[in-house]
């Protein structure tokens, strides 16, 4: 599971690469130069020179959570370094290295074969391994920076490997370290730390409602099944309609602030979170103000979940972000709330 083994044949360059099956939103887009990474090994010889040519680089993986330009110019990373095994086993746990450029779903699939359940509410999530800890992605009550033992990377900064501890990672709602210094890391493989014990996790309203009628506790396999078919309910396939999953984080406000919504709007969706604070469902309020079905030319907001915006085909980066600007103009003349969006926009 060595990726920084000797030997390792430049990165593959293709000059005006099309990376319309690199997006989920489908935006037709190419990129200037584009490096495919197989090994780690390729990346410290590949930054330098692209440093001493001065051209600007950034990385792709499965771009799941990118808003894509029509020409990316610089230097594009295609991150395909692959390869998963379980590393080591204590008595409490089982810990698994992943190359970066594995499919998240296609992980959480081999983990369930494995016997190793945990990450099972993840399941269906699209991107690839090395963007779960950049977002620390979450869904229906769990997240992934729960299940991080360490992150493998190359510090652009200091040009040298580093191996970066849960801790130091620095996981908070939808954000880390990497997202906080962006470009600085390039993950190269993540290693989880999957507890023996287990218990199942649905106490998320949409799996709580899933499993009402249970006479027992629902296995792993079970709820993997579950999630899968939760989200395709509500999520559209991006091979089908183009879309980044959910568009924007759910907002955190004070509890002042709460309290003053929820005597307005007593019908409000909103979750515990940290002490002092709610967090607002985004897509409740996105609905609210009306956007939910709504199409503006080649873009529009998902029939079925107001949360994510779609793509229609033959649209532009621009026509994704204007329809954004407008939803959250709306939803902070109405509720005095600011909503973030969660892609990348590059």
């Amino acid at each position: 599971m060595n990726s920084k083994k000797n030997g390792s044949p430049p990165a593959k360059l293709t000059p005006n690469k099309a990376l319309k099956d690199r997006n989920t939103f489908g935006l037709d887009s190419r990129a200037e130069f584009a490096y495919e990474i197989t090994t780690a090994e390729q990346i410290p010889p590949l930054l330098q020179a692209l440093k001493e040519q001065a051209i600007s680089w950034r990385v792709l993986g499965g771009g799941s959570n990118v808003i894509l330009p029509t020409h990316l110019l610089g230097a594009t990373l295609l991150m395909n370094i692959t390869g998963q095994a379980i590393e080591n086993v204590d008595e409490k746990s089982t810990f698994v290295s992943v190359g970066a450029g594995e499919n998240w779903h296609t992980f959480v699939t081999w983990t369930l074969d494995q016997g190793l359940p945990g990450l099972e509410n993840l399941a269906l999530i699209p991107g690839t391994v090395g963007a779960a800890p950049i977002q620390n992605i979450g869904a229906y009550g769990v997240e992934i920076g729960e299940y991080i033992d360490s992150i493998e990377a190359f510090d652009s900064e200091a040009h040298a490997f580093v191996t970066l501890t849960r801790d130091e990672c620095q996981f908070a709602y939808r954000d880390s370290l990497f997202k906080q210094y962006p470009n600085r890391f390039i993950v190269t493989r993540v290693i989880l730390q999957i507890p023996k014990a287990w218990s199942a996790r649905i106490s998320y309203a949409d799996l709580t409602k899933q499993f009402s009628d249970a006479t027992a506790a629902p296995t792993p396999k079970a709820i993997f099944a579950a999630v899968c078919q939760i989200r395709n309910q509500k999520l559209p396939d991006p091979k089908v309609i183009g879309n980044a999953g959910s568009f924007f984080q759910n907002p955190l406000i004070d509890i002042a602030h709460y309290e003053s919504l929820i005597k307005q709007f007593p019908e409000i969706i909103s979750y515990p979170a940290t002490p002092g604070k709610r967090k607002l469902g985004a897509g409740w309020l996105i609905d609210h103000c009306g956007f939910k079905g709504l199409t503006l030319g080649p873009v529009g907001v998902y029939k079925h979940q107001a949360l994510v915006i779609v793509h229609y085909g033959n649209g532009t980066a621009q026509d994704i972000m204007n329809i954004a600007k407008t939803i959250q103009d709306k939803v902070h003349d109405t509720f005095g709330v600011h909503l973030t969006i969660e892609p990348n926009i590059l």
